[in-house]
């Protein structure tokens, strides 16, 4: 994610058109028609916008404990028909609560709860994390 981590800033990631843009242009450059859209943690801040404004450009979405969930309304939520999986760790206290919170007013989503991981349940349980993903993407074929 561009100005996270190590990676250096982007100027238009400053606002959400901006990571929008950027996230449209990611799809643009790889050839992406419409893709399962995968969004981790702080990724939040670019999948999100890029779902409200772009739903239909996406064959699924899979947000796991994304940041930036508190930033839309529920009704902005319940626009959108985009098959969801919302994953997350039973042991993230922080923002999974709050994610699930916002995103079940998606009206096409499912919830996947990996027990005994955190915050990154990807890694805590990688085998857990990639049967559920893994059979979302199946039903998306």
């Amino acid at each position: 994610i561009p100005g996270y981590g190590d990676s250096p800033p982007v100027e238009m990631a400053v606002t959400a058109e901006g990571r929008r843009t950027f996230l449209e242009r990611v799809f643009q450059e790889l050839g992406m028609q419409t893709p399962v859209l995968v969004s981790p943690s702080m990724s939040g801040r670019f999948s999100l916008p890029f779902l409200l404004a772009h739903e239909d450009r996406l064959a699924g979405f899979v947000p796991i404990a994304p940041v930036g969930t508190k930033d839309y309304t529920a009704e902005q939520y319940r626009r959108v028909q985009t098959p969801t999986l919302i994953l997350y760790g039973d042991r993230d206290t922080g923002l999974a609560p709050q994610a699930l919170q916002n995103l079940q007013h998606l009206p096409e989503h499912r919830v996947a709860v990996l027990p005994g991981a955190g915050h990154a349940c990807y890694l805590d349980k990688p085998e857990a994390f990639h049967q559920a993903l893994l059979g979302f993407l199946h039903q998306r074929k």
